[in-house]
């Protein structure tokens, strides 16, 4: 299974849980490596089993809530993808969960299709938002007009940023960069750390969404 996608699945529902256990089994090219029912079992579950996708949930029992537990993937495990699936939709948990580190974000009663295809789009570096959500993502990162705007301007980024975070506003991930640029993975790690300074971006859903909303990233 070298090229199947490992998914972890979190959620305090055992019969959730089990549907997208059956769900992502029944997908080919993916295979779910575990299941936890709290942020801190799941937590654990990503420390030993290094998942490609993590669905989380949100609201679970325990100290630490899906947000809390995701900002700590991200950190820790830069490389696994987090998938929110949610009942929640206000904009301060969506915004949240998105600077947490966030790769997707949908809400429970999803269809299968559209699960399915924002785990490929997460292990593949881009971000998906339910159809609900997805027309008021980007006005939730634009600067009241009061304030000075935080979006990417060609003025703000060099050449190589540029070309970085279009590749990345495109969905491409790190390692397709680095093909693309001709340049190791550790070159696009750390322009890439710069660009998240320069957009004030917490992670790199945060980023992907001010560059799109910016112009970066259609061709």
């Amino acid at each position: 299974m070298s090229d199947s996608i490992g998914v972890v699945v979190v959620d305090d529902h055992a019969i959730v849980r089990d549907g997208l256990v059956s769900l992502l089994t029944a997908m080919e090219g993916t295979h779910v490596v575990g299941q936890a029912a709290d942020a801190a079992e799941a937590l654990a579950l990503v420390a030993t089993e290094q998942p490609d996708v993590v669905v989380m949930d949100i609201q679970m029992p325990g100290e630490l809530d899906g947000i809390e537990a995701t900002r700590r993937i991200t950190a820790a495990h830069p490389d696994v993808r987090v998938v929110m699936l949610t009942m929640n939709e206000d904009d301060d948990t969506v915004v949240s969960a998105i600077r947490a580190g966030a790769s997707g974000y949908l809400l429970k009663g999803s269809g299968a299709t559209e699960v399915l295809g924002a785990v490929r789009a997460a292990h593949e570096g881009g971000m998906v938002f339910g159809a609900r959500l997805a027309g008021r993502v980007a006005s939730l990162f634009q600067a009241p007009a009061s304030t000075t705007p935080t979006l990417p301007t060609l003025a703000d980024l060099t050449e190589r940023e540029r070309e970085v975070l279009n590749l990345l506003a495109a969905g491409a991930s790190n390692d397709a960069i680095a093909r693309k640029l001709f340049v190791s993975n550790k070159t696009v790690r750390n322009t890439v750390s710069g660009i998240y300074a320069k957009l004030h971006a917490n992670g790199r859903a945060e980023a992907i969404v001010k560059a799109r909303e910016a112009g970066f990233g259609k061709g």
